[in-house]
């Protein structure tokens, strides 16, 4: 009878022991998966002297009583605003273009590297840099548009996280095309 209940018990006890080896392989990280919304985009007009279609899943917000123009655009599903500053220009153009860049460059001590892309569209005097800031930086891309002679346009892209470029990176290429298609949007109302 002894023997009908050790040997199941020790037979237990053995496979336990070599169930216990040391080949314990670490699982990478897991991140969420993130839902991104279909593309659709609405009219932007106010009494600023611009006009640009924004995603129709974000919130415009004014965010300077001084500053009326100087927009926040906030992804409330992914926790990211494009900050949107507007100044008239006044002769002080070279100022504005030398502020952009280096709030830009401020972001190298983080960054992978900075890509400048220039855009320009003759037909709606709208040129313009988009900045790619890649690697883990604060903000992942930043721009400016102009028509050099009255209107100038400041934008910024940030996150409500810490930066990871990997974790970050599908989120970033999505909202990287809303701004293209913002800038390519952008008309100048006449005075």
């Amino acid at each position: 009878m002894k023997s009908k209940i050790l040997f199941p018990l020790i037979t237990i006890v053995f496979l336990f022991l070599l169930a216990c080896g040391n080949n314990y392989t670490p699982k990478p990280r897991g991140y969420f998966r993130i839902d991104l919304p279909l593309k659709d985009y609405k009219q932007y007009t106010s009494s600023c002297p611009y006009t640009f279609e924004y995603p129709a899943y974000t919130v415009v917000v004014t965010t300077n009583k001084d500053e009326p123009c100087w927009l926040n655009i906030y992804y409330p599903k992914l926790d990211a605003t494009i900050h949107l500053s507007y100044k008239e220009v006044e002769g002080n153009l070279s100022l504005l273009l030398e502020d952009t860049r280096t709030f830009v460059y401020k972001h190298t001590i983080k960054a992978d590297a900075i890509e400048e892309n220039l855009y320009s569209n003759a037909g709606k005097d709208v040129h313009g840099i988009l900045y790619e800031i890649k690697g883990n930086a604060a903000s992942a891309i930043q721009f400016y548009i102009t028509d050099s002679t009255k209107h100038f346009i400041r934008g910024a892209l940030y996150f409500n996280a810490l930066p990871n470029k990997d974790s970050l990176a599908p989120v970033i290429e999505f909202v990287h095309q809303d701004i293209l298609h913002l800038i390519e949007t952008t008309e100048w109302k006449l005075n």
